[in-house]
């Protein structure tokens, strides 16, 4: 946001659990998310305020990769990506104290094949157990093993820059709730 030349604060929210009804799949699990933590702020909102909250699901072959629970989850899942193409999936939502607007954005990641002394060095060194996916693109692993991308790198870290700041200016000069 900074980046983007807006003024903003960060704001700590009630905890949120991280389950969601069992019927939704990829980007809606994901915009899911994004509404479920904009529900937890119960602060009142000023009229000129909006409050951005956000959600990443790592999505692969029909089932949502979320953070490991530890070292041999860590490797488990990114041994499941290596050598092959998934999803990653922010779900956003902006709110006002007049309206809402949520949305997701899609972006397809490529591993190359890795080997197993790879990945352990990864999960060992980084101790990725706080990422989607267990990996941060912006780390090691997305230097050697992301072959491609196709979307958002920016999405792939968490926050989708350039679809958040087309949206924010819709939703600034709207004065009804966007869909």
């Amino acid at each position: 946001m900074h980046e983007l030349g807006l003024p903003f604060r960060i704001v700590k929210t009630a905890h949120t659990d991280e389950d969601y009804p069992p019927e939704l799949e990829g980007g809606e699990i994901a915009r899911f998310l994004a509404d479920h933590k904009s529900d937890a702020y119960t602060d009142t909102l000023l009229q000129k305020q909006v409050l951005l909250t956000a959600d990443t699901i790592v999505w692969q072959e029909g089932q949502e990769l979320g953070k490991p629970a530890n070292r041999e989850e860590a490797i488990a899942m990114i041994s499941s990506l290596s050598g092959k193409t998934h999803q990653v999936y922010t779900g956003v939502c902006l709110r006002s104290a007049s309206k809402r607007c949520s949305f997701y954005v899609v972006t397809d990641v490529t591993f190359s094949t890795l080997e197993d002394e790879e990945l352990y060095y990864y999960v060992d060194e980084f101790k990725p157990y706080d990422k989607a996916g267990a990996y941060g693109i912006q780390e090691w692993i997305g230097h050697v093993a992301v072959e491609g991308i196709n979307g958002s790198y920016f999405n792939v870290m968490g926050l989708p820059v350039q679809r958040v700041y087309k949206e924010l200016k819709a939703f600034i000069k709207s004065p009804q709730e966007i869909k």
